[in-house]
């Protein structure tokens, strides 16, 4: 829920989601998240408020919060048992149709959205796909890493991906963003797996099970990711998003140059 220029991270995930055509968005929330499931939350008193007050652009941007053809459906993961875990908690929600992870502390912005570019190509391939970028090498600990064939400019048939490898040991330097399109069959691969890294059940342990009975991409996205996680990644989104505002930009700008560095 932390704002990054005048909304939620959460809400430039489900709105890139929308924009790939999804339209039922599970939130695999843990305790203490109501504000998440309260921000898509219906407020008459509200929009009947900007109704009669003839309050015309406030309302539509209330109303553009949660499309009229948009659901919302919260789980709950009772234990914080990783990533792997919380996917599993949708799977009575999924059943046998693929589906999009969306992780909201990775701000992806891109023309268009990552998660587009990611399901244009699902259509074309019909085999799971991860988004993935180079990483410099003293930063593998952070992230899945992948390592496969290229097929064409922005695609890798990934034939082997390993969770937060040291330096030394990873095979590439291509890091699992986080946006996914997975087919179901990686629930019971998800299912089979022993906790992982950090004691948790991790989905990239999920994601190499899978390659042993399906193709699995990753794929090199147009676009630039903001690692709101970090206090200096959730910084320069809010300041890079700002410049780039119709509304802000030119203020913004000037008020930067005006400080003495």
């Amino acid at each position: 829920m932390l704002p990054v220029v005048d909304k939620p991270l959460v809400q430039y995930a489900v709105e890139e989601a929308y924009a790939a055509g999804i339209r039922q968005m599970i939130f695999v929330t843990g305790r203490h998240k109501r504000a998440i499931e309260d921000h898509f939350d219906f407020t008459f008193e509200l929009e009947d408020a900007l109704e009669k007050a003839h309050r015309v652009e406030l309302l539509a941007m209330v109303r553009a919060v949660k499309p009229d053809d948009m659901e919302c459906v919260f789980v709950r993961q009772a234990k914080a048992l990783g990533l792997g875990h919380a996917v599993l908690c949708a799977r009575h929600l999924v059943g046998d149709h693929p589906f999009a992870v969306l992780l909201p502390d990775d701000l992806m912005i891109g023309e268009p959205p990552v998660l587009v570019q990611m399901a244009e190509q699902f259509e074309e391939l019909q085999a799971s796909i991860v988004a993935v970028q180079e990483v410099p090498a003293d930063q593998t600990r952070r992230y899945g890493i992948v390592a496969g064939e290229a097929v064409g400019d922005r695609l890798i048939d990934v034939t082997r991906i390993v969770e937060k490898p040291a330096p030394e040991v990873a095979p590439s330097r291509l890091g699992v963003a986080g946006r996914y399109v997975l087919t179901s069959r990686v629930f019971d691969e998800i299912a089979s797996q022993q906790r992982g890294v950090g004691g948790e059940i991790q989905l990239t342990d999920g994601i190499a099970a899978l390659l042993k009975h399906e193709k699995v991409y990753a794929y090199r996205y147009s676009g630039k990711r903001y690692d709101c996680g970090s206090k200096e990644g959730f910084l320069q989104a809010n300041v890079e998003l700002a410049l780039a505002s119709p509304e802000l930009g030119a203020g913004f700008r000037a008020y930067l140059r005006s400080l003495e560095f």
